[in-house]
C-alpha cells in the first residue's frame, strides 16, 4: 500500500460543504492509487461550539483548577467529533470509512498531560482497516500513555500526529492542508503580494515556523525529517500544487536548486515582546553577575529570546505576559533594567543566505529607508533577526519583502 497522510485543520471542517471538499481530497488520492489516512483537528476556532478553546473556556469558566489529566479528556473530544463527522461524510458519499482515536490508532505518548510527546506509533489497527478498503480517519492532537491515560500533544498537535503517522506508515507524502496556498513569502495579511513558494527545505520551514510562520508546527517537520518523507503544504479550498518541503539534497538532485537563485525564502514576525537591558560590572565580576542573572531567570521558568551579551551589559527579550515576573526576578537578585515594551521580532529566513555577503547591509538599508529603528539584531547561517518597535512591525515586514523581492 502507498500511504498518504492528509491533515486538515479545524477551519476546513466546520460546514457540510467544507467536509465534502475534504472528502473529495481523500477520494482523489484513492483514485490516484494511494491509501489515504486523514488526520483531523477540532472543528472551528474559539467561539465555535466544538473548538478546543471553546471546550477549555466552558470548563475553566466554572472550575479554574481542573486538573491537567481531566483537561486532556475534555480537549480530546473536539477531534473525536470532527473524526466522526468526516467518517460519516465519506460513508454518505459511498466510501467505506472508520474513525480512530489517537489511542485506537496506536499513538503512544509519555504522561506529560497537555504537552505530551509521542514515544512510538503502533499502526497495526490503521493498516488492518486500510487493507479492508476503508478510508481511515485519525483524531489529531491526542494519544494514550502506556498505562491507558488519554493525553494531548499541545498546540500544533494535529500536525505532529500527521507527521508521526507518516513516519510509522512509511508514507509517500504527508500533506498539511490549510487556508493558504502553501508556504508564503510573508504573512499575506500584512503583505498583499506575498506568494507561495514552490519548494523549501526542512531547515527553512523549521526556522520559519519557529520565527512566527504558523502554517506547520516545527515539531512535525522535525519528525518527517527523520525518514526524509516529503511534506506538502496545500490549500483545502483550491487545487494549487502548494509547497513541497524536502531536504536540500533532494532539491538539488531535481530540476530546481532553490538555494541558488534566492537568498531569502520568507519574512516572518513575532509581536508582543519586551526588551530588557541589564547593566552589570565588567571583567570577572561581570561574568559572575551574568551567570547569576540568567540562572535566576531560568529557575523562574522564564524563557528568553534575542539574547545579546556584551561587556558590562546583557540584553534579552521576554514575552509580554512574563515581563512582570522577570522584573521580580531581577529585583530579587539585585539587578535593575532598562525596559522597552511593545517590541516585535522580524526575521529574514533563507538557506541561500549562507556565505552570501551583504544581506545585513540590505536589511539595514531597507529599514533605514522607512525610518525604522533597529533595537537589536542577531543572525545564524539561515536567519537574520531584528528587533523593532511594535508599531513598526508591519512596515518592517513589508520593507524587507520589497527589498528581497522573493520570486515564487
Amino acid at each position: 500500500m502507498k500511504f498518504i497522510v492528509q491533515k486538515f485543520g479545524g477551519t476546513s471542517l466546520v460546514t457540510e460543504e467544507l467536509r465534502e471538499q475534504v472528502a473529495g481530497k481523500a477520494i482523489s488520492a484513492k483514485e490516484e492509487g494511494y491509501t489515504p489516512v486523514l488526520v483531523v483537528s477540532a472543528m472551528g476556532r474559539a467561539g465555535d461550539p466544538f473548538a478546543t478553546d471553546t471546550l477549555i473556556n466552558f470548563v475553566r469558566g466554572a472550575y479554574r483548577d481542573t486538573s491537567p489529566r481531566e483537561m486532556d479528556l475534555l480537549m480530546s473530544c473536539g477531534e473525536i467529533i470532527s473524526g466522526v463527522m468526516m467518517s460519516a461524510t465519506l460513508q454518505r458519499m459511498g466510501h467505506a470509512s472508520v474513525c480512530l482515536t489517537g489511542a485506537q490508532a496506536g499513538i503512544i505518548t509519555d504522561n506529560n498531560f497537555n504537552e505530551a510527546r509521542i514515544l512510538k506509533v503502533k499502526p497495526d489497527n490503521i493498516i488492518k482497516h486500510a487493507k479492508e478498503g476503508k478510508i481511515v480517519i485519525v483524531t489529531g492532537f491526542q494519544g494514550i500513555t502506556q498505562d491507558g491515560e488519554i493525553t494531548t500533544l499541545g498546540r500544533g498537535g494535529s500536525d505532529t500526529t500527521a507527521a508521526a503517522l507518516g513516519v510509522a506508515l512509511d508514507a509517500q507524502f504527508v500533506d498539511i492542508y490549510t487556508d493558504v496556498e502553501g508556504i508564503m513569502t510573508a504573512d499575506p495579511r500584512i503583505v498583499k503580494d506575498a506568494r507561495p513558494r514552490e519548494v523549501v527545505t526542512y531547515d527553512e520551514i523549521c526556522q520559519l515556523a519557529h520565527e512566527g510562520a504558523k502554517v506547520v508546527h516545527p515539531r512535525a517537520v522535525e519528525i518527517v525529517m527523520q525518514k526524509n518523507i516529503p511534506l506538502r503544504v496545500k490549500c483545502t479550498f483550491s487545487d494549487a500544487p502548494g509547497t513541497l518541503v524536502t531536504s536540500t539534497g533532494e532539491v538539488n538532485r531535481g530540476a530546481i536548486d532553490i538555494t541558488r537563485d534566492r537568498t531569502i525564502t520568507g519574512i516572518t514576525q513575532i509581536p508582543g515582546l519586551v526588551q530588557f537591558k541589564v547593566t552589570v560590572e565588567e571583567g570577572e565580576e561581570g561574568l559572575r553577575q551574568k551567570r547569576r542573572l540568567f540562572k535566576g531567570l531560568a529557575l523562574a521558568g522564564i524563557s528568553l529570546d534575542f539574547i545579546n551579551v556584551f561587556p558590562g551589559m546583557a540584553v534579552f527579550t521576554v514575552k509580554e505576559e512574563n515581563w512582570e515576573k522577570a522584573v521580580q526576578v531581577l529585583e530579587n537578585t539585585g539587578f535593575t533594567a532598562e525596559i522597552t515594551h511593545n517590541c516585535a521580532k522580524v526575521a529574514a529566513v533563507g538557506a541561500g543566505m549562507t556565505g552570501v555577503p551583504g544581506i545585513m547591509a540590505s536589511i539595514v538599508e531597507a529599514l533605514t529607508r522607512e525610518d525604522i529603528q533597529i533595537l537589536q539584531s542577531n543572525d545564524s547561517y539561515t536567519t537574520i533577526w531584528v528587533l523593532v518597535k511594535g508599531e513598526d512591525m508591519e512596515k518592517a515586514v513589508r520593507a524587507l519583502h520589497r527589498q528581497f523581492a522573493p520570486a515564487g
